[in-house]
């Protein structure tokens, strides 16, 4: 999950995370290849706040699926229940 300017959270996959953020933080400049989603032609990506992995596609896709489904409160419990490092 991606934190957002404007206090949002975005949730997508990726196999690669770094890649996939610069690619979002480049919907914000001007000219060039722009593959970050359109979500963020409104508002400015932060950083990147959760990141789940063990998944293949498949499940990826499931579990991205199951997150966008959640209210926001019960986003904000999964980054509390993250474990850091």
């Amino acid at each position: 999950m991606v934190r957002c300017s404007d206090g949002s959270l975005y949730t997508g996959i990726s196999t690669d995370v770094e890649r996939r953020f610069s690619e979002h933080e480049a919907m914000q400049q001007r000219g060039g290849v722009k593959r970050g989603a359109k979500y963020f032609l409104g508002r400015r990506p932060l950083a990147v706040v959760f990141c789940e992995g063990g998944h293949n596609r498949i499940s990826a896709s499931r579990r991205e699926a199951q997150i966008k489904q959640l209210p926001a409160h019960a986003k904000r419990a999964l980054l509390g229940a993250q474990p850091s490092g």
